[in-house]
C-alpha cells in the first residue's frame, strides 16, 4: 500500500524539481505517514476533517457501536456487552473512556474502517478476536439483522477472512444453538464452576463471574500468542462461564 504522505510527497517534489525532488519529498512524505501514523486515505480525510485517527484498542469499539445501530435503536443488550467486552479486556478507566468514546463515535457511522482492518489482518489472532466480538454484539439483542450480517462479512473481507469462515464463527454465538443454562448443569455445579456458595452475596457472585471471565476470556487468550485450540478452549470456557452465572442469576433473582 501507498503512504498517503510519501505518494504526496513525491508527487510534489516532482513538480518542482524532477526526479531529485520526488525522491527527497518522498522522503519527507514518508517520515509524515511514520510519525502520524497514516497507512490510508481515510485516515487522511479523518485528519483533515479535524476527526483524531483511530488508535488499536479504539477500532473494537468504533466497530461494535457501528453494530449496534446498526437497525437503527441501540438496546440495553448492546450497552451490557459493551460493557462486558471492556471488563473482559481489563482496560484500565482511561482505556475504558476511549472505548466509551469510540463505541459512540461507532454509533455515528462516519468512520472509513477498511484501512484499519487491512492493517489488523496482518495479526491474525487478533482480527478473530475482533470479528468474535462482533457476533458477540449482534446476538446482544437475540437476532442478526441482514445489516448486520452483511457489516461483519464486508469487515472479515478486509481482514483477510473468506465468507464461510465468518459465517462459521457466527454459530458459536447464536443463542438458539447454545445450550439453555439448565441443561447439562445443575445449580450446585454452577456454583463450584464460579467459586461462589448458597450464602454469597450478589455483587460476591458478580465479581467471581466477571474475574473469571476476564481471565478466560477468548479475545485476551488470542492476544497473547495463544494457538487456534487454545483459543476454542477459552470460548468453550466463556460459554459455560455464561450459563452458570444465568442458572444462579435465575434462581437466586438479581440483575
Amino acid at each position: 500500500m501507498w503512504w498517503p504522505g510519501t505518494l504526496i510527497g513525491a508527487g510534489a517534489g516532482f513538480a518542482i524539481a524532477s526526479i531529485p525532488g520526488a525522491m527527497l519529498g518522498a522522503l519527507l512524505g514518508q517520515a509524515l505517514d511514520r510519525r502520524l501514523n497514516l497507512q490510508g486515505w481515510a485516515q487522511v480525510r479523518e485528519r483533515l476533517g479535524g476527526r483524531p485517527a483511530l488508535r488499536n484498542d479504539e477500532l473494537l469499539f468504533v466497530l461494535l457501536g457501528r453494530l449496534a445501530k446498526c437497525d437503527g435503536r441501540v438496546v440495553d443488550g448492546h450497552i451490557q456487552q459493551a460493557r462486558q467486552e471492556m471488563r473482559a479486556l481489563d482496560l484500565s478507566e482511561s482505556a475504558q473512556r476511549r472505548a466509551i468514546a469510540a463505541f459512540n463515535r461507532g454509533k455515528s457511522g462516519n468512520d472509513h474502517l477498511r484501512g484499519y482492518l487491512r492493517r489488523l489482518s496482518t495479526q491474525p489472532h487478533a482480527a478473530e478476536g475482533v470479528l468474535r466480538a462482533c457476533w458477540r454484539m449482534v446476538w446482544a439483542d437475540g437476532r442478526a439483522g441482514p445489516g448486520e450480517r452483511e457489516l461483519i462479512a464486508r469487515w472479515g473481507k478486509w481482514l483477510g477472512w473468506t465468507q464461510q469462515q465468518v459465517q462459521a464463527l457466527a454459530g458459536e454465538y447464536e443463542p438458539q444453538k447454545l445450550a439453555p443454562p439448565s441443561s447439562g448443569i445443575t445449580y450446585q455445579e454452577a456454583m463450584r464452576l464460579l467459586g461462589v456458595s448458597a450464602t454469597s452475596e450478589p455483587s460476591q457472585i458478580k465479581r467471581a463471574y466477571r474475574r473469571l471471565l476476564s481471565r478466560h476470556h477468548p479475545d485476551k487468550i488470542a492476544g497473547s500468542g495463544a494457538t487456534p485450540l487454545q483459543v476454542r478452549e477459552a470460548t468453550d470456557k466463556t460459554r459455560e462461564l455464561h450459563n452458570a452465572y444465568r442458572l444462579i442469576r435465575e434462581r437466586r433473582d438479581f440483575r
